[in-house]
């Protein structure tokens, strides 16, 4: 029991050094100028530092939207929220041959800066990421926890 304990604050902790919460004032000039001409009429904008990038969160629900800076204010993707049903066919395809018994919690649209489009489908504790014909990409854990018979 000691054993878990000590693991679930280890990924916790883990987690939390990922992605920290952010004031705005903490957001370099050059990600907030950029952000504010791309979404001049965004509202309770929430930001996010991970992995050396920013994020700015907005909205919620199918309505959420987040976009992705480098420090020097460059754009890196655009996420949208979008129904599990707007998943391309491959996905429910992989899914339901890989992953019988998981169900997709959350859909994410997601656009590079480059213009290429793929998906993230959240399945439990991971995300899996698939192309813009559903094809499968890889997997993202957010544990250590192993899914049965997801080929990853």
């Amino acid at each position: 029991m000691k054993k878990l304990v000590c693991i679930i604050f280890v990924l916790t902790f883990c987690s939390a050094l990922n992605a920290q919460d952010l004031k705005e004032a903490d957001v370099p000039a050059i990600v907030k100028t950029n952000f504010i001409s791309m979404y001049p009429n965004a509202k309770n904008v929430r930001w996010e530092k991970e992995h050396g990038n920013y994020e700015a969160e907005m909205g919620k629900g199918m309505d959420e939207i987040s976009v992705i800076f480098n420090d020097r204010g460059t754009l890196i993707q655009t996420k949208t929220e979008i129904s599990v049903s707007e998943l391309p066919k491959g996905v429910s395809e992989y899914t339901s041959q890989n992953l019988r018994s998981k169900k997709i919690n959350e859909a994410t649209k997601i656009l590079s800066n480059s213009g290429i489009i793929t998906y993230e489908a959240e399945i439990g504790n991971a995300d899996f990421l698939f192309d813009a014909d559903g094809k499968f990409i890889k997997k993202n854990s957010d544990s250590n926890e192993n899914d049965n018979n997801d080929n990853n």
